[in-house]
């Protein structure tokens, strides 16, 4: 693959970052190497082929920087580094580096995981998401779906994906009296057929 370029809209990333800027000034290069497309996406670089089909995205942490794998719950991973970032993550997959030394020795691994990745997007090849049916209720969520139909009706209508987000937002939550303002003040967001997020 031929190298690609920079794409200025996404130097304030690199930029900006202080604790991590050499790690990911260095995973960039090796991206790019690899012929991706950069772009801006949810506030970080993601790396895309063919006319946007997301592969790989850099972010930050406190503790560590990584890739982050779009699918890849279904890449191979023969030398075992792709970490689940938690539980209810169920497609992405993230390599974490905590330093230049690491990144520089992962040069030819990462590489190879990009390739499949890419191999992955081409082929079209999904990943098996769990349905919503299969999240656990919160139980002061599922009291109010049994008592409005209307509510029940509006969060059956939403997208699976916004189904997800207010499940695993709502049983998150240790305390009752926290699932129940949170249940609280979002139905009239499900009412109006919006996400969590919108």
């Amino acid at each position: 693959m031929a190298k690609s370029k920079t794409n200025p809209k996404v130097d304030f990333y690199f930029d900006k970052e202080k604790k991590w800027k050499e790690e990911i000034t260095m995973l960039r290069t090796i991206i790019l190497d690899c012929g991706l497309t950069e772009e801006l996406k949810w506030g970080s670089p993601c790396y895309t082929v063919d006319e946007d089909a997301n592969v790989v995205l850099i972010h930050v942490f406190k503790d560590y920087c990584a890739v982050l794998f779009f699918k890849g719950a279904i890449m191979k991973d023969p030398d075992g580094i792709l970490i689940q970032q938690t539980k209810n993550v169920q497609s992405a997959r993230q390599i974490r580096f905590t330093n230049v030394k690491e990144v520089k020795g992962a040069k030819k691994i990462l590489k190879n995981y990009i390739t499949e990745a890419v191999a992955i997007e081409r082929a079209g090849l999904k990943v098996t998401l769990k349905k919503p049916t299969e999240f656990a209720v919160a139980e002061e969520f599922q009291n109010r779906l049994d008592d409005s139909p209307a509510l029940k009706k509006a969060f059956n209508a939403l997208t699976p994906g916004r189904q997800r987000g207010y499940l695993l937002y709502f049983s998150s939550a240790k305390q009752a009296q926290t699932r129940e303002s949170r249940v609280d003040k979002y139905i009239p967001q499900i009412l109006k057929g919006k996400g969590l997020e919108d």
